[in-house]
């Protein structure tokens, strides 16, 4: 996208269960609606699991808030969260998982959030490698990653939906 896109400032901070509400009501236009995560009617037991899982301390999931408004325009998450069954997780790394607004999504915007979580993970735990895990149809996502040197390692299709994945690392040297 053009160098006019808005460089904002984003504080991480860990999610709350108002966040969690909130980023179950994120929309996305297919075929981005695979990540949409909660229906448009929760049932009070589903929304109450929800927030619990997001919630877990051994995920780290981090709301992105733009700054100096409070917008809540992502999230992450680092460790198991971010993996998908059916990939090769054995080699130690930090796993990065995301969430865009949908707003947000498609408008030049996605190298600052990754940057953002880079950071994070590279302040917070020290790992020997970064990686992140995208579902394959998705090249603009893809693109973010590479522009960051992470490098495809891993193809493979998901134990539970099929749909094929890639894994992408980044060597961390000195961790």
């Amino acid at each position: 996208m053009s160098s006019s896109s808005p460089k904002w400032q984003l504080l991480l901070r860990p999610i709350t269960a108002d966040d969690v509400r909130q980023i179950l009501t994120w929309r996305y236009e297919p075929p981005y609606d695979i990540y949409n995560m909660g229906s448009d009617m929760p049932d009070p037991i589903e929304l109450a699991e929800a927030i619990d899982y997001f919630l877990r301390p051994q995920y780290h999931f981090q709301t992105m808030l733009r700054q100096p408004v409070g917008e809540l325009v992502a999230f992450c998450s680092f460790g198991q969260d971010g993996q998908v069954a059916g990939g090769d997780y054995n080699a130690p790394a930090v796993d990065i998982g995301m969430g865009v607004h949908p707003q947000y999504t498609g408008r030049g915007l996605g190298g600052m959030f990754a940057g953002a979580a880079i950071d994070f993970a590279l302040q917070n735990f020290e790992p020997p490698r970064l990686r992140v895990t995208i579902a394959e149809f998705n090249r603009r996502a893809q693109k973010v990653w590479e522009r960051h040197n992470f490098v495809a390692v891993q193809q493979f299709n998901s134990l539970y939906n099929k749909r094929p994945f890639i894994i992408y690392v980044r060597e961390e040297p000195g961790a």
